[in-house]
């Protein structure tokens, strides 16, 4: 189907629609064509983009910086780099950090 019918059958516009296409939240185009075409992948992929905004409290281009996080190293790097300066994630301890600390509480004769 066209854009225009899938728009009116996901009750969105069909701008809205191109702007989800436009930020990456539909499946590649399987054709070349001029226009694309929406079918059952097209339709459920937008129900369930939709679904995750509702429930998370997202915008659609929120949700398109998530999906490029979980799929891009460099982006997921830089984020975890900003969520430990501001302090939003801690860094794990690592097993060698624990036997030091201990080593020290040993010599400083605590347990």
């Amino acid at each position: 189907m066209r854009i225009t019918e899938a728009a009116k059958r996901l009750g969105l516009s069909p701008r809205m629609l191109r702007y989800r296409e436009a930020l990456g939240l539909l499946p590649p185009t399987r054709d070349r064509g001029s226009h694309r075409r929406f079918g059952p992948e097209e339709l459920a992929a937008v129900t369930q983009a939709m679904d995750l905004e509702r429930r998370f409290d997202v915008s659609p281009s929120e949700l398109a910086f998530g999906m490029r996080v979980l799929s891009e190293p460099a982006v997921a790097q830089a984020v975890r780099d900003l969520g430990l300066r501001i302090g939003r994630i801690h860094a794990p301890r690592r097993a060698l950090d624990f036997e030091q600390e201990k080593a020290l509480r040993l010599l400083r004769g605590g347990r």
